[in-house]
């Protein structure tokens, strides 16, 4: 997720049909609520109107679908989420104590925590939180609860259960990291996600996939991407999520939806990919997956389209274990006609960029590029989403096929309304000359980096033959997203931006080049908690660019970091340079990706992109603090309602977005929760 800024100054919450022309002209309150480090907005969905009834059943029955997996998201993150959040919401429910004393505040707080962060660890650090009521609160607010509302196992005991889980929520040492990428570890064993058995070792994990690649295989599929992999008596199994298998009764739920979905398919492209995605969920197989992959790639006609199932690799240390998630949208018509600009051109872009010939594609292929309104988020995109995405992941696929790249336009207007004039720039940008460049043209940069990092920074290059595309493991979530930042920076100052329209104003990438290097330098830092390393990938890739650039530019003054008035701030004394040096790191990142250096990628990440300048850290927090800004946001959804007339015919699909958010959290629990507490 690119944005950072948030703001809390509108008052008046309001409910209407986000679709109406009056809507529109209304004060529209982006802001839910903010605690911890986090903020809740809200988001709009403009053109609903403009779909017929039929694509508005198939928007609804997605968004049903894509709700439908929550529990998975929390139990891949731990294995104990569902128990953690199923006892604090009874515990929310159904209190009779003093709401107004600390240890309730905080509970309170600490249960939109876990809500937010779909677990007990946070969503972007991975590190475990713990809460600030004491042990004992939560202790005899459990015992007060009828029984059957505490999620025992079988057989167990409210005591029983408190020893068991009291040790997951308040002891800092157990499950300590979600996702542990120092690689002086195992980082198998040590990090508390649930895509492993617990006995498991990252040797006995890599060993176990290695062999069950084919030598040289050009369509190779992604191997335990759907998958929990476990000993049993002594020998290494795969339990896969499919009906049947783990997990089938929330995915028994998700395909009853898609089945649903299909009766009001826009076309036979579209009722194809989505029977595509039911018999991979029926079956589990990998080779069906890559199937529905490559069909639902093709699918460009369609106005409604859709994101869902077991995706990204963040959450593994390994790449390897897709977390569940899910998005629905439909096209931004008008945004749309100048995004396809971008893939018409992609050829050229791979022709022009300083990567060495021979890991260039000499030929791309079906770049799909649109601007799209998400309807609904789900999964791993919520209440988190990015602004942009680009699939297929198989790299294979991509080259053969090519890929669909957006990027989401309520999203990014929901983050720009809500940080509107909330004092970041005036307490962090050093220059006025730097200020005025991002207040004119932040938002438009900002967006067209994310379209060129999605759009082509994702689908450009390619891997020489017989490169595993996980040779990079740990450092390759890493490698690959500053791979595709690179390519949108380097290409935001080209002429070729004046000449297709997406800028006025050659100094306008200006903008984009302060705000990455401020962000990468400093600001991010604003996220993360003292004391600890740089963790999370995309903050990595920041950093990664942002502090090779300052080490390589030293020699010519390219870019400093100097204090005025006891303040730390960004200088860019050499814009071009700067681009050139952006250059010759997107040539050597492409190498590394291209050549599986696992060598290269380790020292360039361990170099520039884990440690954190503790004075440098304490003084970013320090600053960000006083503004009263949440550095992390999430989002409530629109609600659907369907319409029916006096005979019971569906008429029309109502959306109103005055939910609230604990109000929505509870009630995706109570309808969207078909998973078994534990899933062991």
């Amino acid at each position: 997720m690119k944005k950072i800024l948030f703001i809390m100054t509108m008052t008046t919450l309001i409910c209407f049909s986000c679709t109406k022309q009056a809507a529109e002209e209304a004060v529209f309150d982006y802001n839910v609520e903010q605690f911890a480090d986090l903020g809740v907005l809200r988001y709009q969905i403009p053109d609903w109107d403009s779909l017929s009834i039929n694509q508005k059943m198939l928007v609804y029955y997605l968004n049903e679908a894509a709700l439908q997996g929550r529990d998975i998201l929390f139990d891949q993150n731990n294995r104990y989420n569902l128990a953690v959040r199923r006892s604090l919401e009874a515990l929310y429910e159904n209190y009779q104590g003093d709401k107004e004393s600390a240890d309730y505040q905080s509970f309170v707080v600490y249960l939109k925590r876990v809500w937010f962060s779909n677990g007990i660890h946070h969503h972007y650090g991975t590190e475990k939180f713990i809460p600030e009521f004491s042990q004992a609160f939560f202790e005899n607010e459990v015992k007060k609860l009828d029984a059957s509302l505490v999620p025992t196992r079988e057989g167990q005991s409210v005591e029983a259960f408190l020893l068991e889980i009291t040790p997951v929520i308040f002891d800092p040492a157990k499950y300590a990291k979600r996702v542990n990428q120092d690689s002086s570890q195992d980082i198998i064993f040590t990090s508390a996600n649930n895509y492993y058995g617990e006995d498991l070792s990252q040797k006995e994990v890599e060993k176990f996939y290695e062999n069950m690649k084919i030598p040289n295989d050009s369509t190779p599929v992604p191997y335990g991407l759907n998958s929990r992999l476990v000993k049993k008596d002594g020998v290494l199994t795969e339990e896969t999520y499919k009906i049947g298998g783990l997990y089938s009764s929330a995915i028994e739920k998700i395909v009853y939806c898609l089945e649903e979905a299909v009766k009001y398919a826009e076309n036979t492209q579209q009722k194809h990919v989505i029977n595509l995605l039911i018999d991979f969920y029926k079956s589990g197989n990998l080779k069906k997956y890559d199937e529905y992959s490559i069909e639902w790639v093709k699918d460009t006609e369609s106005t409604v389209d859709f994101v869902n199932g077991f995706t990204e690799s963040y959450g593994d240390a390994l790449g390897l274990k897709g977390s569940w998630e899910a998005m629905v949208n439909f096209k931004d018509l008008k945004a749309t006609k100048l995004s396809k600009i971008l893939g018409e051109n992609a050829q050229w872009f791979e022709n022009h960029s300083p990567v060495d010939k021979q890991f260039k594609k000499t030929e791309v292929k079906g770049i799909t590029f649109k601007t799209i309104v998400a309807a609904i988020l789900g999964g791993d995109c919520y209440p988190t989403t990015p602004i942009g995405i680009n699939l297929p992941n198989s790299n294979w696929i991509r080259k053969d096929f090519g890929s669909k790249s957006v990027t989401i336009s309520n999203i990014t207007n929901a983050y720009d309304k809500a940080a509107a004039g909330n004092g970041f720039l005036d307490e962090f940008v050093g220059r006025a000359y730097e200020k005025e460049l991002m207040e004119k043209f932040g938002a438009q940069t900002d967006n067209l980096h994310t379209d060129l990092h999605e759009c082509l920074g994702h689908a450009s290059g390619q891997l020489l033959p017989g490169v595993d595309q996980e040779a990079l493991k740990v450092y390759g979530s890493t490698i690959e997203e500053a791979r595709a930042d690179l390519f949108g920076l380097y290409y935001i100052p080209d002429a070729k931006m004046l000449e297709l329209g997406f800028l006025t104003d050659p100094d306008a990438y200006k903008s984009e080049y302060y705000k990455y290097m401020m962000n990468g330098l400093m600001t991010q830092l604003s996220r993360i908690e003292p004391g600890k390393d740089i963790e999370e990938a995309h903050m990595r890739n920041r950093a990664l660019i942002a502090y090779w650039v300052l080490d390589h530019g030293k020699k010519d003054n390219v870019v400093e970091l100097r204090k005025e008035n006891g303040k730390t701030y960004v200088f860019i004394n050499d814009y071009e340079k700067m681009r050139t040096l952006i250059g010759d790191l997107l040539a050597e990142i492409q190498r590394i990706k291209s050549t599986g250096d696992f060598k290269a990628a380790q020292k360039l990440v361990e170099t520039y992109a884990v440690k954190v300048d503790p004075e440098l850290h304490k003084e970013v927090k320090e600053r960000y603090d006083k503004l009263h800004i949440a550095p992390y946001k999430g989002f409530v959804n629109p609600v659907y309602t369907l319409v029916k007339d006096k005979k019971g015919n569906i008429t029309d699909v109502k959306i109103t977005c005055a939910e609230g958010y604990a109000e929505q959290m509870m009630r995706y629990s109570k309808e969207y929760s078909p998973l078994p507490t534990y899933n062991d």
